[in-house]
């Protein structure tokens, strides 16, 4: 199933999470550390508050605007993520959000990748992923596996969804570092 037909068929908790976890591995880019969003994950599991959801986002947005853009367009891609996250936590909201944070984590990833990919991205999401750059792959693997291990495990999916995502944060903080030390 396509990265597209998975966030349509998602419910509240997939599409909170996948749109989490985007942010979550691109949080090396704001300057966030490995436990920034732990709150908002921990909204997500069986018996938590769902208000308390816009409560602990004003906190992280809070904790992260010091990230300084400058005209890196991979870090104002990652501000726009955070800044678009809903203060409800509504299948609604969170899908329109969830989607988008799935296409800029893509181009974050596309950005960062020194390989040249000149397909849509659109196409990419739609499951043609022929000669892709191997950066982007591996993003789009993640936000698969993310949406396929809540579908089919709801609330027990949350531990291996946050592993992904850790995974994921590990990698692109690792890209970050080469690029910044080949900038010097």
């Amino acid at each position: 199933m396509s990265l597209v037909d998975l966030i349509a068929k998602a419910d509240e908790r997939g599409l909170a999470a996948s749109g989490l976890a985007c942010l979550d591995r691109c949080v090396p880019l704001l300057g966030g550390d490995d436990e920034i969003l732990r709150p908002l994950w921990g909204n997500l599991t069986d018996g938590s508050d769902a208000a308390a959801w816009g409560d602990l986002l004003e906190q992280v947005r809070g904790k992260l605007e010091s990230a300084d853009e400058g005209d890196d367009e991979a870090v104002a891609l990652a501000r726009r993520m955070l800044e678009a996250a809903p203060a409800e936590r509504s299948a609604a909201g969170i899908r329109v959000w969830a989607d988008a944070c799935s296409v800029a984590s893509l181009q974050i990833h596309r950005l960062l990748d020194p390989a040249d990919d000149p397909s849509p991205l659109d196409s990419r999401r739609a499951g043609r992923t022929e000669g892709m750059p191997p950066l982007v792959a591996a993003e789009l693997r993640r936000q698969v596996t993310v949406l396929e291990v809540l579908a089919g495990h709801g609330a027990g999916g949350l531990r291996r969804a946050l592993e992904v995502s850790t995974e994921g944060r590990r990698v692109l903080r690792a890209v970050v570092s080469r690029r910044a030390r080949g900038r010097k």
